[in-house]
């Protein structure tokens, strides 16, 4: 029987840190207490203008590539997770190819789930992987939302930052995906969106983010639960047996929530919130990686891995390290 274990973690946050105060000092009508009062958040990283979604991927796949004591040429499949391509095509996942300097012919795709992007992107490349088509596959998590945020809107420039995390996926004896779940359902998609586009070389509708932050938080609580129930469930586990919850990091309420649904302490939840904002599909990977690295996250541990985003699209993942 084949598996698919993670070998190898990695990220990368661009710039310095920047601040609530940061924020107010460049002109936005808020405050410290404001923010931290509603998500939990502190600070952020934004990318500079020329900085691009692959940009990012590549550094943090380099990291997660040496983390598995691999090479660049041993990755076979490349799925990048993200809603801030660099470009309209190709896909962010060929350019990320191209700048690590893979010539093996391996198929590469962006997947667009928006924060959910990283659960969908594991678990399309742990089928892969099963299959026995695939050996070794990248999957990143990268976004520059910095671009996408109109920054007269307070209720929803302040929530989000850019980075990019990644993992190496690869074929095992041993069970590393125990349990995956995906899900969506598109008549919500009103409520988180960007309702714009490019036609004819102009901008069409509305090109920044809009969000129902109340309608957000129900539902996002509602099926997080769900999900991580199913999941459990196709696994023949019990909550009990998960050492550390990583969920997207969206709003620290809702982080909360969850894990009280699922009877899980806060104690065994990764949180980097408040020092990443909302990173959308980057935000899981970026969590994973630092708590790997900070020796929190140890191989031998179950980990449940849960996403929600626009669409709405929503999964989960449990995952024994």
């Amino acid at each position: 029987m084949i598996y698919a274990r993670i070998a190898g973690t990695g990220s990368f946050l661009p710039g310095e840190p920047v601040s609530n105060d940061d924020l107010v000092a460049r002109g936005i009508e808020t405050s410290d207490e404001w923010i931290v009062s509603r998500s939990g958040i502190r600070s952020r990283h934004l990318a500079a203008a020329d900085v691009g979604a692959s940009d990012l991927a590549v550094v943090a796949a380099q990291r997660a590539i040496e983390a598995a004591a691999c090479t660049a040429e041993d990755i076979d499949l490349i799925i990048v997770a993200t809603s801030t391509p660099d470009f309209i095509f190709p896909s962010t996942a060929a350019l990320v190819q191209a700048k690590l300097g893979i010539r093996n012919g391996g198929p590469v795709f962006d997947v667009q789930a928006v924060c959910s992007g990283f659960v969908y992107g594991l678990s399309v490349a742990e089928k892969f992987i099963r299959s026995g088509s695939h050996k070794r596959a990248l999957v990143i998590g990268a976004e520059v939302f910095s671009r996408i945020l109109d920054w007269s809107d307070r209720a929803t420039c302040v929530l989000f930052g850019d980075g990019a995390g990644a993992v190496v996926l690869e074929a095992s004896e041993r069970p590393g995906i125990l349990a995956s779940a995906l899900h969506a359902d598109g008549s919500h998609h009103a409520i988180l969106c960007v309702p714009g586009g490019v036609a004819a070389g102009q901008v069409t509708g509305d090109p920044f983010l809009r969000m129902d932050g109340q309608a957000v938080f129900k539902f996002a609580v509602k099926v997080l639960g769900e999900v991580a129930h199913e999941v459990l469930e196709q696994a023949g586990e019990t909550a009990d047996s998960i050492d550390w919850l990583i969920p997207h990091q969206a709003n620290i309420r809702i982080i909360q929530a969850t894990a009280k649904r699922l009877g899980i302490p806060m104690e065994k939840v990764i949180t980097t919130l408040d020092h990443h904002g909302n990173t959308s599909a980057a935000s899981i990977p970026l969590a994973l990686d630092e708590a790997v690295r900070a020796g929190k996250v140890r191989a031998g541990q179950r980990l449940m891995v849960e996403g929600v985003g626009g669409g709405f699209t929503w999964g989960a993942a449990l995952i024994d390290f």
